[in-house]
């Protein structure tokens, strides 16, 4: 897969975000292994920006978030970089890479390959759907440090692996490994470190192939069922299946089966 063209896609400002997108897929990978993928302030700006661009690319219908190298996925925020904040508020009021990430409105993919430790985590949280290879491991060490993962962690870890799994993990800030993840429910599949990144791209793959208004629509309806009341996330259910049901694309993939062939899905 070669690197894409300003024209076509995103390009990223710095060599750290990398974007590239093939079959409506794009693999977007964190790329500073040899700082086991540790996300600095530019790299942040560069991941938000990145989540923007796939937003509103008609080229893509799913992502795979991953890291480079055989090490890690993300490490996290680059502690080194941290005492540049002016002050506590200051850094409160950053804007977070896994904010950014938490907004892209398309599938996304994690295939973690390798440490996904605080931040990295939390950017793993984020996803929709989480892949592991068999040598990844997962932490939220914060707390050795002193402070707490502030993306998210405590509400998206205790909704993956339960409140008791969680409190653990953040407690302690020791790491589970992928068996352990897959065992309370943090990671889908574990996989062998080869084979991670085809699966994570072949199933985007087949997200990708479906009608795009539905699969973005099941995922804000999946964001709804965490946020509301049972009885208020069934109703947004219900508003959102007739909204998805007068689509141009509905009407072709009823043509579809009626007819015996496949969909062309064009997200109208």
């Amino acid at each position: 897969m070669s690197p894409l063209t300003e024209e076509s896609t995103f390009v990223s400002r710095i060599a750290e975000v990398v974007v590239e997108v093939e079959d409506g897929v794009a693999v977007l990978t964190i790329s500073r292994p040899e700082k086991l993928n540790a996300v600095t302030p530019e790299m942040s700006a560069e991941l938000e920006r990145a989540a923007h661009w796939i937003n509103d690319s008609d080229r893509v219908r799913a992502v795979v978030l991953t890291g480079a190298g055989e090490r890690a996925f993300c490490a996290g925020s680059d502690i080194r970089t941290l005492d540049a904040y002016a002050s506590p508020w200051a850094f409160r009021n950053r804007r977070d890479y896994c904010d950014a990430l938490r907004e892209v409105r398309k599938p996304v993919i994690a295939a973690v390959n390798g440490y996904a430790f605080g931040g990295g985590l939390e950017t793993a949280l984020t996803c929709d759907i989480r892949l592991a290879s068999s040598s990844a491991s997962f932490a939220a060490p914060e707390v050795k440090l002193g402070w707490i993962g502030g993306g998210g962690m405590s509400p998206l870890l205790a909704a993956a692996v339960g409140p008791g799994n969680a409190a653990m993990m953040l407690m302690t800030g020791d790491a589970i490994d992928a068996e352990t993840a897959l065992r309370w429910g943090l990671v889908s599949e574990v996989l062998a470190p080869d084979d991670l990144l085809p699966r994570a791209r072949g199933l985007a793959q087949t997200i990708a192939a479906r009608p795009p208004i539905a699969v973005e629509t099941a995922k804000a309806n999946l964001v709804a069922a965490a946020d509301l009341p049972r009885s208020g996330a069934m109703a947004y259910e219900r508003e959102m299946q007739a909204i998805t049901f007068a689509t141009r694309d509905a009407a072709e993939g009823r043509a579809a089966f009626a007819e015996r062939r496949a969909g062309v899905f064009e997200g109208r």
